[in-house]
């Protein structure tokens, strides 16, 4: 029997093929001109616009000052930025130089910047301001490749020639320098635009990945402009212009993700405000967008506190949260609630829910999720307090993305249906397969890794497994090499439990561990303001070292409600039969978790070795739940 493949269902978008990155911005002047589409923050709850004009006329000066100091078309320019507007334009002016841009992880250490600025082979190095300036000037003595330096906002930076035997330019210099050309050569800019084809290389994104050294994924103009602009197309009532959609926008840009929504947002001239993850909470008050995107940790942190007010609010007003909520958690996406249930619902969202829009800023039309699994409880969660969770699909690879949920056409617990022009299959062992011109160029100088994952017939293997519904839509159930088999010969896919575990406020991230063992086991990361609260409300002393509160047993009994909770429904081999509560927190920082969140396993195994191992030996598995402390 032939492998079916499956594609886009009707009306949900058009395939855009052949532009390039610059033409997306020039369709949105010649239809629109938005006085506020960045939003560059300056001070707390303070913005300052810059319009769709002024964007254009910027990239086009500072792509002809990066050509007046001396680089070359097709050079390698590497961004060491936040993510703001400064990026967007320094992109654009690389995109319509025909330059290539390299962006880097702020929370990379400095080895992987350090290699990464030298495999991607950069002869220019954009920065954000002073204070990242002085982060990487360390590390120009090793990279001779990187012929000057450009500071996006000059405040602070002495206004030298030299640093480090290299010239240093502001943007203001570069943009002042690019005008004067453009004065004296109108044609400039046209004839740079006419020099790039849909299928250059655009960018090279190297993925931090959980395992070995970055790749440098290379993505052509094409490749990111059809997968935004059709992805875009799916959306049936977006918004444009100065007067539709307003957006948030805090993930990095350096990731794949934000990167494709920016030239989306571009595309329909969409006023963006960027702020932070820390000030997310008064940015969406001040600003009330209509849309963001977030990964699901976010939303596991909104939906963790919601459940914890749920349980300390007193009082009348405590029972009918308590009582909305339950109404919540029996709502499900794609089907439609009738009788008794609508009426719960209306008189729940009347007292309740449109109290949780509000938090939000009251105006939210759907939010984007995606980097890693959302679970299928908050989604309908969620959707039935009226704020839609578009869920998503896609690797770097992939431009990124494969399958994302639609406003009309959404299941909880799926990742979507393919976007039009993407063919989607399941291999004979699970793994999911993608064609179509979201797949990338391939990995940079190093094509034996490419033809390890696009085979002969152009099917990009994406490492992960799952399945699609009768309905045909793509259900994610782990990473291929995520899976482990237990030494019963029994296999069992980490990712759902560490979804459920890490739902529950108490817990902050979760590594489900056993290869080669008998049982399956846990290492538990507490959210420690959630733990300490906890432990006040138990009576207990909130204030002692964190490692000496994970010993509590009546915390532990707390922690073994939550873990029997998560176990339920699955199967007997999996159960979590032991855990272990340790008080650490993983950050990106110190490698232990990916920037969109995920934890990195390898590293996780190799530095709690002892502990995973102190759960498993001199004990016999059994059915019955064993607490084991640090």
């Amino acid at each position: 029997m032939a492998e079916r493949i499956y594609t886009a269902p009707p009306n949900t978008g058009t395939p855009v093929r052949g532009k390039t990155l610059p033409d997306v911005l020039y369709e949105a002047l010649a239809h629109y001109d938005n006085p506020a589409f960045l939003n560059q923050p300056v001070a707390p709850g303070h913005w300052k616009p810059i319009s769709l004009r002024d964007f254009a006329e910027q990239a086009e000066a500072l792509a002809l000052g990066f050509h007046a100091v001396g680089l070359e078309r097709g050079a390698h320019v590497a961004f060491y930025m936040e993510s703001d507007a400064y990026f967007c334009l320094a992109d654009m002016a690389c995109l319509l130089g025909g330059f290539v841009d390299v962006p880097i992880y702020l929370t990379h250490a400095p080895e992987a910047t350090r290699y990464i600025i030298e495999h991607a082979e950069a002869r220019a190095l954009v920065v954000s301001n002073r204070a990242l300036l002085e982060r990487i000037v360390p590390l120009l003595p090793d990279l001779s490749g990187v012929q000057f330096i450009v500071v996006a906002k000059a405040e602070g930076v002495k206004q030298t020639d030299q640093i480090e035997g290299r010239p240093l330019y502001t943007f203001d210099q570069l943009m002042e320098e690019g005008r004067r050309r453009r004065a004296a050569d109108p044609e400039a800019i046209t004839r740079l635009r006419a020099q790039i084809r849909p299928g250059d290389l655009a960018t090279i994104i190297y993925t931090s990945g959980t395992t070995g050294r970055p790749k440098g994924v290379m993505l052509s103009h094409e490749n990111i402009s059809f997968n935004a602009l059709t992805s875009f197309s799916g959306i049936k009532h977006y918004r444009p212009g100065p007067n539709g959609e307003v957006a948030l926008s805090f993930l990095p840009l350096t990731h794949v993700f934000a990167r494709t929504l920016f030239y989306g947002y571009l595309y329909y001239a969409t006023s963006v405000y960027f702020t932070t993850p820390d000030a997310l909470r008064e940015a969406l008050q001040q600003v009330r967008p209509t849309t963001f995107a977030t990964v699901p940790r976010v939303l596991e942190k909104i939906y963790g506190a919601l459940v914890e007010r749920a349980a300390t609010m007193p009082g009348l007003k405590g029972q009918i949260f308590r009582w909305a909520l339950k109404v919540a958690q029996r709502y499900e996406l794609g089907r439609e609630p009738r009788g008794g249930y609508r009426l719960q619902l209306a008189v729940a969202d009347r007292l309740v829910y449109r109290k949780w829009r509000e938090a939000m800023g009251g105006r939210i039309a759907f939010i984007i999720a995606g980097g890693a699994a959302l679970s299928a409880e908050l989604a309908n969660i969620f959707a039935a307090a009226g704020i839609p969770i578009l869920q998503g699909y896609g690797l770097t690879e992939t431009s990124p993305v494969i399958t994302y949920n639609r406003p009309e056409l959404n299941r909880a617990g799926t990742v979507g249906v393919p976007i039009p022009g993407v063919e989607v299959k399941i291999a004979e062992d699970g793994e999911i397969l993608t064609r179509g011109p979201h797949v990338m160029l391939g990995y940079y100088k190093d094509p034996e890794r490419t033809r390890q994952v696009i085979d002969e017939e152009g099917w990009f293997h994406t490492g992960d497994i799952g399945y699609f519904t009768e309905e045909g839509f793509l259900v994610i159930t782990d990473r291929k090499k995520d899976l482990f088999k237990l030494s019963t010969g029994k296999y069992v896919t980490p990712q759902p439990l560490e979804q459920r575990l890490t739902a529950d406020p108490l817990i902050e991230q979760a590594l489900v561990v056993g290869p080669g063992y008998k049982f399956t086991a846990a290492l538990i990361f507490p959210d420690e303001e959630a733990l300490r609260r906890l432990a006040n409300r138990l009576g207990l002393d909130a204030n002692q070292p964190l490692e000496d509160l994970v010993r509590e047993p009546r915390i532990l009994e707390v922690y073994q409600q939550i873990v029997d909770r998560a176990n339920a429904g699955m199967d007997a081999w999996a159960t979590i039969k032991r855990f272990l509560l340790v008080p650490e927190q993983l950050s990106i920082a110190e490698g232990t978790l990916t920037p969109t969140l995920k934890v990195r396993r390898s590293v996780l195994y190799k530095k709690y070795e002892a502990q995973i191992r102190a759960l498993y030996e001199g004990t016999e598995a059994t059915t019955e739940m064993h607490r084991t402390t640090p």
